[in-house]
């Protein structure tokens, strides 16, 4: 085993290496991580959100949204069988039961799409969800 000295010559042996700031740097940067890459999933889908003025912002831990062409995602994964996103959603809901789901759709989407999107989520066992929108811009605000 080679041991390496301090410089001064009169100092100790140094015997090993400190990790504690590489995991804290590790950590740091999962976390980054983790919140940025829901962040990049619902980017991903191009949707035009309905613009609503009494709105405010919820967070949620399940993304379910329905693009123009009326595709349905969970989490940024596309399901063409409302049963197997049902069971994708069950098994979401068994490991976080305070699951909260974020439903967002396009605003060309048929309001009956909507509904079965809301019906998917809450016979899955979700019991907290909000409708995604987004806020008014000055000037729609001012035409109301």
């Amino acid at each position: 085993m080679t041991a390496y000295q301090d410089e001064d010559g009169g100092a100790d042996v140094i015997s090993g290496i400190n990790v504690t700031p590489l995991v804290d740097v590790t950590l740091v940067l999962l976390i980054i991580f983790m919140v940025t890459a829901q962040l990049i999933v619902e980017r991903g889908i191009s949707i035009e959100s309905p613009k609503t003025a009494s709105g405010s912002e919820v967070e949620g831990t399940l993304a379910v949204t329905i693009d123009r062409q009326r595709v349905l995602y969970v989490n940024g994964k596309t399901y063409s069988d409302p049963a197997a996103a049902r069971r994708v959603i069950e098994d979401e809901v068994v490991e976080n039961p305070e699951l909260k789901a974020i439903i967002s759709a396009d605003t060309s989407v048929p309001h009956g799409d909507v509904m079965r999107a809301i019906d998917i989520v809450k016979l899955a066992g979700v019991t907290k969800f909000a409708l995604k929108s987004d806020p008014l811009g000055e000037e729609e605000e001012e035409q109301r």
